[in-house]
């Protein structure tokens, strides 16, 4: 086991690297970067200063204007009309575009690879430090919601298993059906309008993870302010994520309790609970083990976003969202190598839940 685990941690160095390296230049050649915005942020203000010349002294310098036009029309960059060439080589330094890209993109292999992520172009602070304030947020909300949802769905699954075609598998699979097709945002929607003072009731908090006392709170309330902020925020995620979990988990059992194995051990005489527990559960659960990380992953980085958008949750979603409309690229590859990071490290523990779950499995006879 221990040539398998050194094999996949050796294995997660070049898939950071491809995945880093890919959208590195995707991301460099995608218009509007921060350098556009820059240009077009100082655009707009050389635009209005000239606005404010011309009308107060009732001349236009068209002449100038269209010399400079025709000079900085040579510019790689399309708003760069009506700036001096040293304005957009200022732009460029300041953002690090002023290098070739093989040059950053080499600075940037060698500065992730000792976790120094940079700094923030819009924000004025470190990566790693907006990274690590949103973690909690992120953490909290991919990991109970995770929870939610399998304690939810796995014993109805092997409830919708055991009572395979009853009135009880059908009406419950309209549910199961209903809550797959309706997304987790709108429903967060409906919840916000329902019970947090959108139109009707407000029995819980539309904002923030605690209470701005939360810090005077008692310990006991403490914890009860906080899951009850995360009541809607839950909700909302969980009934985007149990529906598939519980089809998945009601057909590995259905597969497994139509074995021979399973008619074997009730010819013995065991009892249906021993049948289902000793002998099928364990055999069901593996693929439902499998999914437990990508399920997490999903939850922390894909899931919570717009849950964290709607009810204004700073958390890692939220942050990678941002960074992605504003094109500040060390975060978003800041956000990026850290849960890609985190779902290889996480698709290990997988693997070796698998041995926990069976230890009839031997990942070493794998390596080769």
């Amino acid at each position: 086991m221990s040539l398998y685990i050194l094999r996949r941690i050796l294995l997660i160095i070049p898939t950071l690297w491809v995945i880093i390296t890919v959208n590195f230049f995707i991301v460099q050649v995608a218009p509007g970067g921060p350098v556009d915005q820059a240009i077009a942020e100082a655009q707009g203000i050389r635009s209005n200063m000239s606005m404010e010349r011309i009308s107060g002294t009732g001349q236009s310098e068209t002449g100038k204007e269209a010399e400079d036009s025709g000079d900085q029309s040579r510019s790689m960059y399309r708003g760069a009309r009506g700036l001096d060439v040293e304005t957009i080589a200022e732009i460029e330094k300041r953002f690090g575009f002023d290098k070739p890209i093989h040059v950053r993109y080499t600075n940037m292999l060698r500065n992730y690879f000792l976790f120094d992520f940079g700094d923030s172009l819009f924000k004025g602070r470190s990566v790693i430090e907006l990274i690590l304030e949103r973690m909690p947020v992120s953490i909290s909300l991919g990991l109970w919601a995770t929870l939610a949802v399998y304690l939810v769905s796995i014993p109805l699954g092997i409830r919708k298993a055991v009572r395979d075609g009853t009135r009880f598998d059908r009406w419950t699979s309209i549910a199961v059906i209903f809550g797959n097709a309706i997304p987790s945002f709108l429903f967060a929607i409906l919840l916000i309008v329902l019970f947090a003072g959108g139109s009707f009731l407000k029995i819980f908090p539309l904002r923030g993870l605690v209470s701005t006392n939360w810090k005077e709170l008692s310990f006991v309330m403490k914890i009860l302010d906080y899951f009850w902020h995360l009541i809607l925020p839950l909700s909302a995620m969980l009934i985007g994520g149990f529906a598939s979990l519980t089809l998945l988990t009601r057909n590995s059992f259905i597969d497994e309790i139509g074995k021979q194995y399973v008619m074997t051990a009730r010819a013995k005489g065991l009892t249906e609970r021993k049948v289902l527990l000793g002998h099928v559960f364990r055999n069901a659960m593996l693929i439902i083990i499998a999914g437990f990380p990508g399920a997490f992953v999903g939850m922390l980085f894909t899931s919570s976003v717009i849950i964290e958008t709607i009810f204004s949750l700073n958390g890692l979603g939220l942050l990678g969202f941002e960074a992605v409309m504003q094109r500040d690229y060390p975060v978003i590859f800041g956000t990026l190598y850290i849960s890609t990071l985190l779902g290889l490290f996480l698709g290990l523990v997988s693997d070796l839940m698998y041995t926990v779950v069976d230890p009839r499995i031997d990942f070493e006879s794998r390596v080769t």
